[in-house]
């Protein structure tokens, strides 16, 4: 089955949240906020801005001081088909492509020495995160009215670093009872 494209909608969104949003903005907020839960490169971009364009999702305009910078935004097309996403009920749960799992899902062995690898990486790697999420959170989030004005993506976060903390016990309560 051919996967899903998400990332016209994603894009949708930021442009819809953000009007007057050049390319490399719209980039940078798969570096900062959407990036901690979706990845999408330049290479991927940028093709997509032009297919929108295209099928008239979004139109550019330019700036008097430089020509050469696009500004896109959403058009009323654009605003309906994201309408309609977000509108649609999730129906099914995301594959990853989890390599601890898949790793450790084809070790047999209890007392192979590669678990206790593999845990302490995941285990590094996990803490990084969540407390990059942490310092997101409190950067972002500072005080309830800044809750209130972005609820969904606060509870995105919270989401996130729930998720990434039980991510945390599990692997404690599992490096703990290993042989």
């Amino acid at each position: 089955m051919p996967k899903r494209r998400i990332l016209p909608f994603i894009i949708l969104g930021i442009v819809s949240n953000r009007p007057q949003i050049t390319g490399r903005e719209i980039t940078a907020e798969f570096s900062t906020e959407i990036g901690d839960f979706w990845k999408a490169s330049h290479s991927q971009i940028y093709p997509e801005l032009r297919r929108m364009v295209d099928d008239q999702w979004l139109t550019t305009t330019t700036s008097p001081q430089n020509a050469k910078e696009k500004y896109y935004l959403i058009t009323a097309t654009g605003q309906e088909i994201l309408d309609e996403w977000l509108g649609r009920a999730v129906d099914e749960l995301p594959i990853h492509q989890d390599l601890f799992s898949l790793k450790l899902f084809f070790i047999k062995d209890p007392s192979d020495p590669r678990i206790r690898q593999l845990i302490a990486t995941q285990t590094a790697l996990l803490q990084q995160s969540l407390t990059h999420l942490r310092q997101r959170q409190r950067t972002v989030f500072p005080d309830d009215q800044a809750i209130t004005r972005h609820y969904g993506h606060y509870l995105i976060l919270a989401r996130a670093i729930s998720r990434t903390a039980g991510q945390l016990a599990w692997l404690k309560n599992v490096g703990d009872n290993l042989k």
